[in-house]
């Protein structure tokens, strides 16, 4: 708390700890804290005709401060001083601070003297004690008290408000919507809650504090701008606001907590009455219902049949299962109930509670024991009656049972017997049919002793006088006719079975044999006609030879299959004579085979029509074959000459590009004169393309007679005219780097020298080692130290080697050397790259600083240049190119229209962007 706040023992000061001593010097709520606090001052002042306008003023006397005392105290304070000296004022102030000490409030910091100087801070500290003992403190809500007491009734007034969610006393009333139902709440009918909305708090706020003064006789203690424009409200003005919201309310609360009493107390007689009611109504309910059920259960009347009496018992225990069981509920809820009445009876002090005459719980449990008495007797005559016939119904249902298991046994039967599905069967059909009806056989000898247990149960039944004896007799005569007729029927079939077997085994032998010769020669055949059509890819002289002899081979074994052709036919021609000599009835086909003497014959024709078109097949492809051998040989002939052309034109380009004879001039003419004669060459070059379409043409993949394919030939070709292209390119570049740089022809030679002999794999290029031995040879001292043959130049020895040749440099030195040399960090030194850093080293080169010193003599010794200028010193051409590319001059001394020619001359020689 601030230094000003009263030290009381009650918790409801605990809340507000240090971030009050701070948040008080804050402007905003020091506003809000005078306007409100003023407020609720002059609400009490008015009672006795007056009131303040400044508060740290206007209670320096003391006077208005004890009188303010007396109007919310109701009691007497000591007789005011009344003159106008400071120790009057003093005294006054002081009798006013003990009397708030009387009330139980220990005030700490807070004396006379800074009330009486008008310090504001100790001045509003007072009134909020002031606030606190005689507005909050004796707030009480369900045995809280002050802070919390005022928060759980906010909560509680407004917890119906769905959009209102008060936790505090700062920013859960900013949207003003938790004033507004507060009101609400009470008062209805002041405010049309179902208009404000939450996003208009300054509406919501004007709203809730008009009324409150006009209709609630609470005064406007702030603004409600000062609340929205306040990040956090301060709290003890919220406090002390609502407070007053809670007065007013006051009396409408003890009317709430007069009609809730009353409500409660109704609320219980009309519970208990309920109780009375539905105990009267379910007793009544279950009385009838036991009434209704004795005599049903009382009923003995047997019935004649099992289904009846079994419908009997399932109709009791239905009853058990279903109905009962509810009623049973009942009666225990009914106690439960009557049980539960008596006792809230008793707890709220009304008299007993007496059921109607024959409905007491007694008079209840008297009905129920004769229901159940009843019960028991009517299940034991239900069991004995089901005894009773169970015996004549399991003797019937025996015999049913035992008469359709065999008459499901013997359905088809008959008929079954009676086919002749024999004489159409194939020998292994007749031997399974021979097993089947073996089986059978032993499965009818089975069924004759449940044949003589059905005949023995009719007995029965018929010596028992059962009621359906003569349904049960004639269905057992029924069964006792077909088992004869099976009988005979069986016997009948077993000869048919057997004779047929005898006249298949002879014609199956033949089968077989004809099976065994004729599917390998079928296969034979097949074999034949598949290499007779079978297409064929050849691509030497040689392949199509090897297949003629092979069809030469083929065709002298014809004379034998022929014979072997006829001797299978012999077969099959036998088998016809013995069927039609003695009628057998054949079923189907040869069981061994499905090779008729039809296909054999007519696979045989085939394969005699197939041979001479193989004949013609390949004598052509032989013709084709020797046509291929004469084309492949011309493109060898031609290959062989231009393919090692071409090998010996890129070594004779490699030994010009090393040797240097001459001027680099005398060199590009030569070199332009050797593209010449390379360029004459292509006529043979496309004359080798039409020879080679020749051959893709007639599908030829390899040719014995060259090494060489189009596809080397091309590349080697395009590879010769890129190399002289590229070397007649790079002495172009020597040319323009010499030109450039004013290197001599001497010193191009020792250079191009040089690199030729360190360039010992002759590939165009050095490595770090050789580039090393390279400027050591041009009388660069690297140093004596033993180098590791690498094959590159670490960074220490590149160092050394720069130093050696004069230069002084750090780490950002070499690395810059390194990427002039190797930009790409390749690892090897290019000649051209030699070249290049050489007459760095050799030659006056242009630099950046040069031409920004010429730009400044044409600018009249300026920082910027003009377009003007520019167009009165450069040529036209060159003029428009810097005037579009310089950027516009920013620095202090600029004009209208000039041009920084600084950042343009550095971006030429690439140190900033163009």
């Amino acid at each position: 708390m601030d230094h000003y706040d009263s030290q009381q023992t009650n918790d409801y000061m605990q809340p507000e700890e240090d971030w009050d001593r701070d948040l008080l010097l804050d402007p905003a709520w020091e506003k809000q804290q005078r306007k409100t606090f003023t407020a609720w001052c002059n609400s009490h002042l008015r009672k006795a005709g007056t009131q303040i306008e400044n508060i740290e003023e206007d209670f320096r006397d003391g006077l208005k401060l004890m009188l303010l005392l007396e109007v919310i105290s109701g009691e007497r304070l000591a007789k005011p001083e009344r003159g106008k000296m400071r120790v009057h004022k003093i005294s006054n102030v002081n009798k006013a601070l003990d009397f708030i000490a009387s009330k139980g409030v220990k005030l700490v910091s807070i004396g006379a003297e800074e009330i009486v100087d008008g310090n504001v801070k100790m001045t509003l500290g007072m009134i909020w004690t002031i606030i606190l003992r005689f507005a909050i403190q004796d707030i009480s809500v369900e045995e809280t008290s002050a802070k919390e007491g005022l928060l759980l009734w906010c909560q509680r007034k407004t917890a119906p408000y769905k959009n209102v969610n008060i936790q505090n006393f700062h920013i859960s009333w900013k949207d003003g919507l938790g004033f507004c139902a507060l009101i609400h709440r009470h008062r209805p009918e002041l405010i049309d809650y179902g208009k404000l909305r939450k996003d208009d708090p300054l509406t919501n706020l004007n709203t809730a504090f008009d009324v409150a003064e006009k209709y609630l006789d609470i005064p406007k203690m702030l603004d409600a701008e000062d609340i929205v424009g306040t990040a956090r409200p301060d709290e003890k003005a919220i406090m002390t606001y609502v407070s007053s919201f809670y007065h007013a309310f006051s009396g409408a609360q003890k009317a709430e907590t007069a009609a809730n009493r009353i409500c409660k107390v109704l609320a219980v007689n009309q519970e208990n009455e309920q109780l009375m009611e539905d105990y009267e109504k379910l007793a009544s309910d279950l009385l009838e219902w036991i009434r209704r059920t004795i005599p049903w259960l009382e009923n003995r009347v047997p019935e004649n049949t099992m289904h009846a009496m079994q419908q009997k018992l399932e109709d009791f225990r239905d009853y058990r299962r279903l109905h009962k069981p509810p009623k049973v509920q009942e009666k225990c809820q009914l106690e439960i109930n009557f049980n539960t009445l008596q006792t809230k009876l008793r707890l709220s002090n009304r008299p007993a509670f007496m059921p109607s005459e024959g409905r007491m719980v007694s008079d209840i449990n008297n009905a129920w024991g004769c229901l159940e008495q009843v019960e028991k007797g009517y299940e034991e005559w239900l069991l004995n009656e089901i005894r009773r016939l169970e015996r004549l119904d399991h003797l019937a249902e025996k015999f049913r049972q035992k008469a359709s298991i065999h008459e499901a046994w013997t359905d088809g039967k008959e008929a079954m017997l009676r086919q002749k599905d024999y004489e159409t069967a194939t020998l292994s059909e007749i031997k399974a049919l021979l097993k089947k009806h073996e089986a059978f056989e032993s499965d009818l000898a089975a069924h004759q002793d449940r044949v003589e247990q059905i005949a023995a149960i009719a007995q029965e039944l018929n010596e028992l006088d059962y009621y359906d004896s003569p349904s049960v007799n004639a269905r057992c005569q029924k069964i006792c006719d077909q088992w004869d007729n099976l009988g005979a029927l069986t016997q009948k079939r077993r000869e048919a079975l057997e004779r047929t077997e005898k006249l298949l085994e002879t014609i199956d032998q033949l089968y077989l044999e004809y099976a065994k010769r004729a599917a390998p020669f079928n296969n034979w055949m097949e074999g034949a006609m598949e290499d007779l059509q079978d297409t064929f890819i050849v691509h030497t002289i040689e392949e199509i030879q090897g297949l003629t002899t092979a069809h030469e081979q083929f065709k002298a074994t014809l004379p034998d299959a022929d014979k072997e052709r006829l001797a299978i036919l012999g077969i099959h021609n036998e088998v016809s004579k013995i069927v039609q000599t003695y009628h057998v009835n054949m079923a189907g086909t040869n069981p061994y085979t499905t090779i008729t003497p039809q296909e054999i014959n007519g696979k045989w024709d085939h394969v005699r029509q197939l041979v001479p078109r193989r004949d013609q097949a390949l004598t052509e492809e032989h013709a084709r074959q020797q046509h291929n051998e004469r084309l492949r040989k011309q493109f060898g002939a031609q290959a062989n000459v231009i393919g090692p052309w071409i090998q010996t034109k890129m070594e004779e380009i490699g030994r010009i590009s090393i040797e240097m004879h001459g001027t680099l001039e005398d060199q590009l003419s030569h070199l332009r004169q050797y593209e010449k004669s390379i360029v004459n060459y292509k006529p043979k070059i496309d004359q080798l393309e039409g020879d080679h379409q020749l051959i893709q043409e007639a599908l030829i993949f390899d040719n014995k007679h060259t090494n060489y394919t189009m596809e080397h030939i091309r590349v080697g070709w395009e590879q010769l005219l890129t190399t002289i292209a590229r070397t007649i390119n790079e002495v172009e570049n020597q040319i323009l780097t010499r030109d450039a740089k004013g290197i001599s022809q001497e010193q191009m030679s020792e250079f191009r020298a040089s690199f030729n002999h360190f360039d010992r794999d002759h590939s165009g290029t050095l490595g770090p080692e050789e580039f090393k031995a390279c400027l050591i040879s041009l009388g660069y001292d690297i140093g004596n130290d033993p180098q590791k043959k690498t094959g590159m130049m670490d960074t220490d020895d590149f160092r050394a080697c720069l130093i050696s040749m004069g230069y002084n440099m750090g780490e950002a030195e070499f690395a810059r050397i390194m990427s002039i040399v190797d930009p790409n960090r390749l690892g090897v030194v290019t000649f051209q790259a030699f070249i290049d850093f050489m007459s760095r080293e050799t030659a006056d080169t242009d630099t950046a600083d040069q031409v920004m010193a010429s730009f400044k003599i044409l600018a009249g010794d300026k920082n910027y240049i003009t377009v003007d200028e520019l167009r009165r010193e450069l040529p036209p051409d060159q003029a428009e190119y810097c005037i579009a590319r310089m950027a516009p001059y920013t620095g202090p001394d600029a004009v209208p229209g000039a041009l920084d020619y600084m950042s343009f001359s550095t971006a030429l020689y690439g140190e900033s962007d163009l």
